[in-house]
């Protein structure tokens, strides 16, 4: 397995939460991640699909492991179910914390700055990728 072949899952942005979320994945805590619909369609980017193996990459940029995407859905923010948010391997321990925890982050001015709309806000209609995946392979 040649993991130069696969295409990059970056995990947040570099920095601690990257770090935390990359050693949850390793663990096998983290079997389930979220990110906003809207990025997608910002970039112009196709969706993951089941099936879909990715390279994990650290804060240094270093491919780490491969992850097998397993199940894709697009929901509402609001339709986050607790399973989803325990799998995130983050600690929550129950939906609203999870919640808080990704509106701060998608609230950060990294995202808005990404997003290019310094008012960015998520609420409970707002699109969620909700992502199961399973460690395949770590370096």
């Amino acid at each position: 397995m040649n993991l130069n072949d696969l295409p990059l899952a970056e995990f947040a942005f570099p920095g601690p939460l990257r770090d935390q979320l990359v050693a949850a994945i390793l663990s096998g805590a983290k079997t389930s991640t979220s990110a906003l619909a809207l990025e997608y369609e910002r970039e112009n980017e196709p969706l993951p699909k089941a099936g879909q193996q990715s390279a994990v990459v650290d804060s240094e940029g270093r491919r780490v492991a491969v992850i097998e995407m397993t199940e894709v859905r697009v929901i509402r923010l609001a339709d986050v179910d607790l399973q989803h948010a325990l799998d995130e391997g983050e600690g929550d321990k129950s939906v609203g914390e999870w919640r808080a925890g990704h509106e701060r982050f998608w609230h950060s001015a990294e995202v808005r700055e990404e997003l290019d709309d310094p008012d960015f806000t998520v609420d409970d209609d707002t699109q969620v990728l909700a992502q199961r995946f399973r460690l395949v392979h770590t370096v």
